[in-house]
């Protein structure tokens, strides 16, 4: 009778014991090897703005801030061997960007735009974009 209830809770345990495999992340750090690709982005609007960064599917932070009329200038780093644009942390730590992004302050991710970088932003060794509200959504180009 015991083993009718035991076994099946044993088994249980077991396949999920399996599906767990930890492994070591080793995360890259400093410059060497990269090549800086500042960004700067323009606010040519008549509102604030905020930047963020999406670094993997669950973490984004904000990179910037930018009032009407000012600019805000980033460091991006580029990988040419892998072609990831990176961003370093207070540890040197490079934490690779999935997608760039800026919305009106106070309401960033309804308004947001994405910032597109590519092969041509690092060769040229930089990219510049200015934000502006367009009819009803903002563009940054």
């Amino acid at each position: 009778m015991k083993i009718r209830y035991v076994l099946p809770v044993m088994l249980a345990f077991t396949s999920f014991a399996n599906a767990v495999e930890l492994h070591q992340v080793i995360v890259r750090k400093g410059t060497d090897g990269l090549d800086m690709v500042p960004l700067t982005i323009s606010n040519a609007g008549n509102e604030g703005l905020s930047c963020n960064a999406d670094f993997a599917h669950w973490y984004s932070a904000g990179i910037a801030t930018v009032e009407p009329g000012k600019s805000a200038r980033l460091e991006l780093w580029f990988d040419p061997k892998t072609g990831t644009f990176t961003i370093l942390n207070d540890k040197r730590e490079n934490l690779p960007v999935e997608r760039l992004w800026c919305g009106l302050s106070g309401r960033a991710y309804a308004t947001r735009a994405q910032i597109t970088l590519d092969r041509i932003d690092a060769a040229k060794g930089e990219r510049a974009v200015s934000c502006v509200m367009e009819q009803d959504s903002l563009v940054c180009r």
